[in-house]
């Protein structure tokens, strides 16, 4: 049995469905009506990472398990691996991000996954790290512009990243937990090209066959739309990582969806045309 938490956002509803396709799959969720992925073979358990009565539910019987960090402040990490680790769980493959082994990188939220890997390092269960760079789906946070005006707006357009489908990340878990000899092994993911926000402004137009507008947020500006959505130390970390992506260090290519999963990764220009319709005026 494996469980996947996280299986209501991007990666780990992916991972949900790619296994659900191929054999039973427990699914833990705080909300578990916001579970899309459904079958005989998908059982649902209700439950929170603090709530360590839920957590052992779901952990029971369990071989492998799929984490998917909730919180940046909470430790929530150091909660599953621990509960796991008394359920005999015999190996862990976290969600975790490139930057972490990247040395210039100190913003809050790299900070956190670093602590939240040396906390699985040290809970005694075999672990993998999968580690991403950005999401293709963070421009759906686009979307309002796009169908309002037409428009994006961005901070840093031309600051190139090679940002991956979420979809060829879950293929990546989805390998490493079905197969062997991944444990203590951490591996990076990327698309196939590093990419800035007005070539997917380009592609975008493309896939919805009618023209958009490229507008280039300031910083002042920019911090001041994160600070509407987040705490102050989450803003400032998306900013930093702004920083360092215009500096070039997010453009790195790496080959790891097609060593796991044998097949190449998909471009921004394929996501785009398989996303058109959330970008679509309503």
């Amino acid at each position: 049995m494996i469980l996947v938490t996280g299986a209501t956002g991007a990666v780990g509803r992916e991972v949900a469905a790619l296994l659900a396709a191929a054999g039973p799959v427990r699914i833990l969720a705080r909300r578990p009506d916001r579970v899309t992925v459904r079958g005989d073979g998908v059982e649902v358990v209700e439950g929170a990472y603090g709530d360590r009565p839920a957590l052992d539910r779901a952990l029971r019987g369990v071989d492998s398990l799929f984490l998917v960090t909730n919180s940046p402040t909470e430790p929530d990490d150091e909660r599953v691996a621990e509960a796991a680790h008394a359920a005999g769980v015999r190996h862990l493959v976290k969600l975790s991000m490139m930057a972490v082994e990247e040395p210039g990188a100190d913003d809050f939220i790299t900070r956190r996954q670093r602590e939240n890997e040396e906390a699985i390092r040290e809970s005694g269960i075999a672990w993998t790290f999968v580690r991403p760079r950005t999401f293709m789906s963070n421009t759906l946070s686009w979307a309002p512009g796009i169908r309002s005006a037409g428009v994006v707006r961005a901070l840093y357009g031309d600051a190139p990243v090679a940002c991956v489908d979420p979809r060829d990340v879950a293929a990546v878990a989805v390998a490493v937990l079905t197969g062997t000899g991944h444990e203590g092994r951490a591996y990076a993911v990327s698309g196939p090209e590093a990419i800035t926000a007005r070539e997917q402004t380009a592609q975008l137009s493309l896939a919805l066959g009618r023209p958009l507008r490229f507008e280039e947020l300031g910083l002042d500006a920019a911090r001041a739309a994160l600070l509407a959505k987040y705490p102050r130390p989450v803003a400032e970390a998306f900013l930093e990582s702004a920083e360092r992506q215009r500096a070039g260090a997010k453009a790195a290519v790496v080959p790891t969806v097609q060593e796991l999963t044998g097949r190449g990764a998909r471009t921004y220009r394929t996501w785009s045309a398989d996303h058109a319709d959330a970008f679509a005026a309503g």
